[in-house]
């Protein structure tokens, strides 16, 4: 089970707090996604920061496309 969490609002929203979190198995391509909190003081590790904020925007435009995108950056590190 892979999973992927990414702040959605800017960090002066009140929303901020507000994430987008996917949860995925890679062998049988089930995944879910949703809203979820993570607290305003938690760092999360954003793995699509090294991209353009073209590419980025794309990515998360597809939730199929991101996930294949993490899949295959997961194989490429292991």
């Amino acid at each position: 089970m892979r999973g992927y969490r990414y702040r959605y609002y800017p960090v002066d929203s009140d929303l901020y707090e507000r994430c987008v979190g996917f949860a995925w198995c890679s062998g049988c391509r089930i995944y879910t996604g949703n809203m979820i909190h993570v607290p305003r003081g938690a760092v999360i590790v954003d793995e699509l920061a090294h991209l353009p904020a073209e590419q980025r925007d794309q990515l998360r435009r597809s939730e199929w496309k991101l996930i294949d995108y993490l899949d295959r950056r997961a194989s490429d590190t292991t």
